[in-house]
């Protein structure tokens, strides 16, 4: 066992998040921490890292052992490139290189004894260099890269200059080679295309050690764990299986607790109905069986009616204006930047109704698309048309459009002052963030 957490749990305020969370995660295991938006789940990695202090409960690891981390969002910064970043994660290996080359000039100009030092020195250096795959550390590190979507041409980029997807990467690329023997990932696919997403579930099947991943993914939950705990209504449920089988377990287990409340409820408007016949009676013997009754009922260990965890979205996009048939004509666009072509003469047309994907590896210029035709960027040449009536919503991966100092509710009433409370409620609810919306 690598990490027990054992009856962890966490309020904010008068708020609950995790009650006596417990569950172990084992040598090599592959475990999935599961739960709707709000559940605890980074509350949860936060605690285990220490970067939270728990209300009460322990968190142990196992004696010795290296755990590595990946928050959601990071702040990376440096002249560095990304290849020297991500390269820093071996100055052990570099600088273990550099002593064996130092020694191998030292002892060409020694003999006896002072040789024999050094050559046992050698033979301790290289064989630890080895364990260590020094050999191969640099191929590694360019394995790896590319695994997440970096080209060479992105290997000089000062690291200061990337967006906040790809210092991600970037500190996810440093964290796989510092082969820890745990490693907890929040939401490690954000950023991630669909060739990177499949790089990296082969890369954590074939890891070494254990791995714990907060993702929404249950495709790459499927490929990748063996064990889910579900954060839900402040408890933590283990299931053993993948996410196919956590959720068939889930359902299972909804439909008996449901079945145990119907039967109770049933019983219990049962004896109700006795007791108030009882009553009714208005004789001693039947009153005291009435009585005999109700503590019976009172002594019942009620069950909690099961929760119906509404977990799908219900969005309606309706244009307030309807727009011409064309609603979006590109053609010839181009560019580049600097010696890097991304696109050129590239032609589509969207009509209104379609619905449209632009997909392909990170780097190819999907999202400066989007920023040409929003006018953020200008395109090298080309021509970007709207159509007649035609207005544009655009969400950023940044989200350079928010307000990070305000509650959620106020940053929709801010930005559509006239919607009143109950529509920006309803609003909210449709993105199931009703419960959040007094959050910062």
């Amino acid at each position: 066992m690598v990490l027990a957490c054992q009856n962890i749990s966490k309020s904010f305020g008068t708020t609950p998040i995790l009650n006596n969370v417990s569950f172990h995660v084992n040598d090599r295991e592959k475990v999935a921490i599961v739960g709707i938006n709000g559940a605890g789940k980074s509350t949860l990695f936060k605690i285990i890292m220490g970067q939270l202090t728990s209300d009460s409960g322990d968190v142990i690891f196992q004696k010795g052992i290296r755990v590595g981390y990946l928050a959601q969002h990071q702040d990376l910064s440096g002249e560095r490139t990304i290849y020297e970043e991500v390269l820093s994660i071996k100055e052990d290996v570099i600088r273990m290189e550099e002593n064996i080359r130092t020694l191998e000039h030292e002892m060409k100009n020694v003999t006896g004894e002072e040789l024999e030092r050094m050559l046992s020195s050698y033979t301790r250096l290289t064989h630890e260099f080895e364990l260590k795959n020094g050999y191969a550390y640099k191929s590694e590190v360019i394995g790896v890269l590319k695994g997440l979507g970096f080209t060479e041409e992105d290997f000089d980029k000062q690291v200061a200059s990337l967006s906040g997807g790809q210092k991600t990467r970037v500190a996810l690329g440093k964290l796989l080679l510092s082969n820890p023997e745990l490693i907890l990932l929040d939401e490690p696919t954000n950023h991630l295309d669909m060739e990177s997403i499949a790089w990296l579930e082969t890369f954590l099947l074939n890891y070494n050690g254990a791995v714990v991943v907060i993702a929404h993914d249950r495709y790459f939950l499927n490929k990748v764990v063996s064990k889910v705990v579900e954060l839900d209504n402040t408890k933590a449920t283990v299931f053993e299986g993948n996410y196919t089988a956590y959720a068939a377990k889930k359902e299972q287990m909804r439909e008996t607790m449901i079945r145990h409340y119907l039967n109770q409820q049933k019983e219990i408007k049962h004896q109700e109905e006795v007791i108030a016949k009882l009553r009714s009676f208005n004789r001693e013997k039947s009153i005291k069986r009435a009585e005999s009754r109700e503590k019976m009922l009172d002594k019942m260990d009620r069950l909690d009616k099961p929760t119906t965890v509404n977990a799908e979205m219900h969005i309606a996009l309706e244009p307030n204006i309807t727009s011409g048939n064309d609603v979006l004509t590109v053609k010839g666009l181009k560019k580049s930047f600097g010696n890097l072509t991304l696109f050129n003469d590239l032609d589509f047309e969207i009509k209104r109704g379609e619905k449209v994907s632009i997909i392909g590896s990170n780097g190819t210029g999907k999202t400066t698309i989007l920023k040409i035709i929003n006018n953020i960027i200008a395109a090298d040449g080309g021509e970007v048309k709207l159509g007649a009536k035609v207005h544009i919503g655009y969400y950023d991966q940044e989200h350079h459009v928010l307000d990070m100092n305000k509650t959620i509710f106020d940053e929709i009433q801010d930005e559509y002052p006239y919607l009143d409370n109950t529509k920006v409620r309803n609003v909210l609810a449709s993105f199931l963030l009703l419960e959040m919306m007094c959050l910062s």
